[in-house]
């Protein structure tokens, strides 16, 4: 497992734009595929967008396709999540994971076996 620490999160009003990080541990950054999700008060924990271990695949959820871009610099040990025209519903706190099945961008939660701590983003009408 790989400890993860997500950092980006804040307050934005509605069209605006967050870019959040996650920095991983560990010397096999590479061998994991990364996901984002998210939890909105209330509401179960959803698949927002994972990238494969080489950054060559990359899945996303439909309602944050166009908006969200995910991407991750293996040197760095950090996956990122680019959050562009940003709604009230994307309201949650979102949550870096790592999965071992490094070749797949999977959109399942059971792939992924380290969580972040999750950070608060908050946008505004």
């Amino acid at each position: 497992q790989v400890q993860l620490v997500e950092s980006g999160g804040g307050l934005v009003e509605a069209g605006g734009s967050l870019k959040l990080s996650c920095a991983a541990s560990g010397r096999t950054f590479s061998s994991y595929a990364m996901g984002w999700f998210r939890q909105a008060p209330g509401k179960e924990r959803e698949f927002v967008a994972s990238i494969s271990g080489r950054g060559g695949v990359s899945s996303y959820t439909d309602s944050v396709k166009g908006r969200f871009t995910i991407s991750r610099d293996n040197a760095e040990n950090t996956v990122y999540l680019q959050m562009n025209s940003l709604k009230p519903e994307d309201t949650a706190v979102y949550y870096c994971a790592a999965s071992p099945y490094y070749a797949y961008a999977s959109t399942l939660q059971a792939d992924f076996n380290s969580w972040g701590q999750g950070t608060q983003v908050t946008v505004s009408s």
